[in-house]
């Protein structure tokens, strides 16, 4: 039997990793997204329109569901105020998909649903107590999908990603960011790189993602490598391969005051009961992230 899966956000960073790893897993897959890409059926819907959920998934009557969308802008999403929209439509998303007949709804969460300050933080054993609104929103979007689904016999798990990097992402964030300045020769000023967090290669986290919809395992389970680098092991890295290390301006810019020591995720569930675990280590994930951008024509933009 076909599995349908729609994915939303099928074309951003996490997206265009996730659509080829369903379809190698015989998924039909149908995303949601700004342009067309090579694996999916494409449709073009804006999410945020109520009318244009309840056609696409008229349209489309997926057993499957991989909710990516969200509001990702780096700088911006922490606090802006799209992450209410963002809440509203998902919860009206999943209404619709089990009302036409769907089994499987796999969203996306955070580590920053979390009270950050555990040395690992656990699915069972860590609470949510997030300090931004994002993570607030992640977690409260989660707590009424999960109940919701208890109504309807509806298969809910909830991926919570860590720390991403790797080809396609975005300007705004560290590593593209690091890997422009080190590429045109200009200063790259940042913290002390201390900081320890779990950084995994996003051809990992698509992995990890659709081995989770092909699961049956349900509720929270962390997307991560499972071991915390010091970032400035991650930058060192990047240099190591660019050049440039006397660009790294270490200590710079101060921490946020909420900033924790170290986020590591506890990955026993995603590696044991939904049997993944990632293919890429921080150095192997590197070399292929470097490689990537030198194969572009310019700089990340």
């Amino acid at each position: 039997m076909t599995h349908r899966v729609l994915v939303t956000g099928a074309t951003g960073f996490v997206g265009r990793h996730v659509v080829p790893a369903l379809a190698a897993l015989g998924f039909e897959v149908h995303g949601v997204g700004r342009s067309p890409r090579d694996g999916a059926r494409f449709h073009a819907a804006d999410l945020l329109v109520p009318e244009a959920r309840r056609a696409l998934v008229a349209h489309v009557r997926p057993s499957h569901l991989l909710h990516l969308a969200w509001d990702a802008e780096p700088g911006r999403y922490w606090t802006s105020a799209a992450n209410l929209d963002w809440v509203a439509a998902s919860l009206d998303l999943a209404r619709l998909f089990a009302a036409q007949g769907g089994r499987r709804f796999v969203g996306i969460g955070t580590c920053a649903e979390y009270a950050w300050g555990a040395a690992r933080l656990d699915e069972a054993a860590t609470p949510c107590r997030p300090a931004t609104l994002y993570g607030a929103a992640k977690d409260g979007t989660h707590r009424i999908l999960a109940a919701y689904a208890g109504t309807q016999g509806l298969g809910l798990a909830w991926g919570r990603l860590f720390y991403l990097y790797g080809p396609g992402e975005r300007r705004g964030r560290l590593v593209p960011d690091a890997i422009r300045a080190l590429t045109a020769g200009t200063p790259f000023p940042t913290s002390d790189g201390y900081q320890r967090r779990d950084y995994l290669h996003v051809a990992d986290a698509a992995g990890a993602l659709a081995t989770l919809l092909a699961s049956d395992v349900t509720g929270p389970v962390n997307i991560g490598s499972g071991t915390a680098i010091p970032v400035r092991t991650l930058l060192d890295g990047l240099a190591a391969r660019i050049g440039g290390a006397d660009r790294l301006i270490y200590g710079a810019r101060p921490l946020g005051p909420g900033e924790p020591p170290v986020i590591e995720a506890e990955t026993r569930i995603l590696n044991d009961a939904v049997g993944f675990r990632p293919a890429y280590g921080w150095a192997e994930g590197l070399d292929d992230t470097v490689a990537w951008w030198r194969r572009q024509d310019a700089p990340p933009r």
